[in-house]
């Protein structure tokens, strides 16, 4: 059994997308190059990845135990194509603090990274809120912060931004508003919306909400990721949230498809944070380093 990397793309972006013409406008290539690779890479696996149907390309079972593994040989050829020169001789102690969301969707690959990266460094690490790793940061308990950097507005801490995770509204598939020309916050408006409060999102949430006309129609305010996912696969709302949390795919196996909007929603960022004039110890010059690589941020 032989695919390519190419091939392997080409399916995670329709997986994830749920449509050949919009994983084609994501990867700037013909909807043709996609149907071939995907026809190909079920030849060579010998079974159905996905489901042809009039609202796209749905996974089965078969495509979504596939989908899991494309994610890890994915991962592994990314981290050898960018992460090859940093030595691996480094070692004493790091802390690193990171809050909820950062953990869960962005974090633990990276921790596992420079752990087979750094073998004899040990990785000190603290799941808080913001307001404790600010504290925590001025007063030098922690050495670094990976968390949302769009949160931070204390002068006296340091932010680096890695990643800007665009915000979309979700909906279930065959919602009603897939099918309208362009949405914003009059449309969304008049649906049920789950608000999450996790990592301040509900204030977040509210600030870009204010300055408008509109408010939400809040069906339930929840810290539970896994909750809003359910409660939108169901059609029971909507929200808005960033493609880093998103997942195509409810527990229950049910579609979550993403609007973008036409009103202006801000980016969540995700980046580092450390005390300001802070000198950097050769444990914080790596993982900064690391991190810079893996997001192609020259070096200061």
């Amino acid at each position: 059994m032989s695919f390519s990397f190419k091939q392997l793309r080409y399916f995670v972006a329709t997986a994830e997308l749920g449509q050949i013409s919009q994983a084609a406008v994501d990867l700037a290539i013909s909807q043709s190059a996609i149907t071939t690779a995907i026809k190909d890479l079920e030849e060579t696996v010998g079974t159905l990845l996905f489901l042809r149907t009039p609202r796209g390309m749905e996974l089965t079972s078969t495509g979504r135990k596939f989908l899991s593994h494309a994610y890890e040989i994915l991962q592994k050829v990314d981290e050898a194509a960018h992460l090859t020169t940093l030595t691996s001789d480094l070692e004493g102690v790091l802390t690193v603090a990171a809050t909820y969301t950062v953990i869960g969707y962005f974090l633990p690959l990276h921790i596992a990274r420079l752990r087979r990266q750094f073998p004899r460094l040990e990785i000190r690490l603290y799941e808080l809120t913001r307001e404790s790793i600010e504290e925590g940061l001025l007063t030098s308990r922690y050495d670094i912060a990976v968390l949302l950097t769009s949160n931070i507005l204390n002068p006296e801490l340091t932010t680096e931004t890695l990643l800007r995770s665009e915000r979309r509204l979700w909906v279930p598939s065959s919602h009603r508003l897939l099918s309208v020309e362009t949405v914003g916050f009059k449309e969304i408006a008049e649906e049920p919306y789950v608000m999450l409060t996790v990592d301040e999102a509900a204030h977040t949430s509210l600030k870009y909400w204010s300055p408008t006309s509109f408010q939400p129609r809040i069906l339930l305010r929840t810290s539970s990721i896994e909750a809003v996912r359910s409660l939108v696969a169901n059609d029971q709302g909507v929200t808005i949230l960033s493609d880093m949390v998103h997942r195509p795919w409810s527990l229950e196996g049910r579609r979550i498809e993403t609007i973008n909007l036409r009103d202006p929603v801000p980016s969540m960022d995700v980046g580092l944070a450390w005390r300001k004039g802070t000198d950097f110890s050769p444990q914080m010059r790596a993982i900064r380093s690391y991190f810079r690589q893996c997001f192609q941020i020259p070096d200061a």
